[in-house]
């Protein structure tokens, strides 16, 4: 990390290093910058490049083959702010139409509005145009099902067979489907999210809060969230042009001016939220750095002061959230990667909170989908209901520590690599739901291989870093070996 003190996290327990070391062939954190030349298809979408990997005929055919798996009804679409995002939504906005099927136009709408939207407006579905976090050379889909969720990996499996057929089923002049611009698509998402707080004890304290949603969709809800809440609003990025003034992903390295903004504003608090606003990060009134591991362990704080019950969080999620689940007589559960994941896990243990630690807090009161506006009225919340500042309830939170890596390696070895450090680290708990996750009583490892490239990320916790950066070190060591 830069040696900026605005990048670093406050509590510096909680730092999550990538370093590079010659020998195990670790990554250095720039590396995740280089452009995918092929596209990216995941469960619930895809992304690429506008002029290589993602094209308008790709657009089309992959929203044609999602159509062929809905019933009839209206089809929602809206896109985050990036400068490609009108030809994307016309493309698909196009296609569905040509396939016979009506069109609700959200125009530029947040990911989690568009789940709220979906469910309260009774659509059979939804397209996002997003490459949330991409750069801006990106763009992307993610795909909704009609009770307001990303769609999950069975669905998702039949889009990406009709996709690859190849098969769209235009109709005759005389069905092509009608487009419906609607002109409020936050309204219901407002209210949802609002219902979750107390409103007049946020009012009352009359926060100064900075806000970026850096030229992505956010500032539409965002700004009206806050001012509801009675905040006086720093906006930064506030016009959703796409035309980002820093990179998009809400990280420490790419918020140094931000936070530099939030302690010259004298700010209570700044939210920082991804070009499509399903994730936030926190800095508190110092300019520092708090990040997003702890956007959810924030609100399950204060979830849990009101009510009892199980939460979900995602096997790669800092383990802050277990403690306080303990404190607070409460259970978690642990899912695999990926916010499907995480909600149909959160449906099966009928949780009443989850998240992933992306910065993507979950609220079924809400939606099932990662959600940066239920993040930042319920830090609020509880800022106003403590009395206290951001900086007095991170220092509360659980003392932990979390190292990352990765490691170049062919990922045909990750059988033989799981088995290798299940007989290495014997008496730790193993689990393969999602990579190999070995945890002990108060630290855990998690070794996931990458979908797009040769590499092999390793993630510990501990209750200290040079714990933390034992665990993988170790882990690193074993992978080498066998390499």
């Amino acid at each position: 990390m830069p040696d900026n003190p605005l990048t670093l996290i406050r509590n510096t327990r909680y730092i999550a290093r990538i370093q590079q070391s010659p020998h195990c062939g670790i990554l250095s954190e720039s590396s995740e910058n280089f452009v995918m030349s092929e596209l990216i298809i995941s469960v619930s979408g895809l992304r690429g490049v506008i002029g290589q990997s993602l094209s308008p005929e790709v657009a089309m055919r992959y929203a044609t083959a999602f159509a062929q798996q809905l019933p009839q009804g209206p089809i929602v679409v809206a896109r985050d702010g990036r400068t490609t995002g009108t030809m994307m939504r016309d493309c698909v906005v196009g296609a569905l139409t040509a396939v016979g099927r009506d069109v609700l136009d959200c125009g530029v709408a947040a990911t989690p509005t568009v789940g709220v939207f979906v469910k309260k407006n009774h659509a059979v579905g939804a397209v996002q145009i997003s490459a949330s976090h991409n750069p801006p050379e990106y763009n992307g889909i993610k795909l909704f099902s009609s009770d307001g969720r990303v769609i999950g990996a069975d669905a998702g499996k039949k889009v990406r067979e009709c996709y690859e057929q190849d098969s769209p089923a235009w109709v005759d002049f005389d069905r092509v489907g009608q487009v419906t611009r609607v002109g409020d698509p936050h309204c219901d998402h407002l209210d949802s999210v609002l219902r979750t707080v107390n409103v007049s004890t946020i009012q009352n304290r009359k926060f100064r809060v900075l806000i970026d949603s850096n030229h992505g969709a956010g500032s539409l809800l965002g700004l009206r969230l806050l001012g509801t809440l009675g905040c006086h609003v720093v906006p930064v990025g506030a016009v959703p042009d796409g035309l980002f003034a820093h990179p998009p992903e809400p990280t420490a390295e790419n918020l140094v001016s931000i936070g530099q903004m939030v302690r010259d504003h004298q700010c209570d608090i700044g939210f920082c939220q991804d070009p499509d606003a399903d994730r936030l990060a926190l800095i508190d009134a110092q300019g520092n750095y708090i990040g997003e591991e702890f956007t959810v362990a924030l609100c399950v704080m204060r979830r849990l002061a009101t009510a009892q019950g199980n939460l979900v969080i995602n096997c790669a999620t800092s383990g802050m959230t277990e403690v306080l689940a303990k404190q607070f007589h409460s259970r978690c559960f642990r899912s695999a990667v990926g916010e499907a994941n995480v909600a149909d896990a959160m449906l099966l243990q009928n949780a009443i909170y989850g998240g992933e630690g992306n910065g993507g807090p979950i609220d079924p009161r809400v939606g099932y989908v990662r959600d940066s506006f239920v993040g930042m009225a319920q830090v609020l919340d509880l800022m106003a209901s403590r009395n206290a500042t951001l900086t007095e309830l991170v220092d509360e939170l659980p003392q932990l520590a979390i190292h990352k890596t990765k490691v170049t390696v062919q990922t045909s070895l990750l059988p033989k690599i799981f088995d290798a450090l299940e007989n290495t680290m014997s008496d730790a708990v193993s689990d393969r739901q999602d990579g190999l996750r070995l945890s002990w009583d108060n630290s855990w490892l998690l070794v996931r291989g990458s979908n797009t490239e040769p590499i092999v990320r390793l993630i510990a916790e501990a209750p200290a870093l040079q714990q933390a950066e034992d665990l993988c070190e170790q882990a690193a060591g074993v992978i080498r070996s066998l390499s």
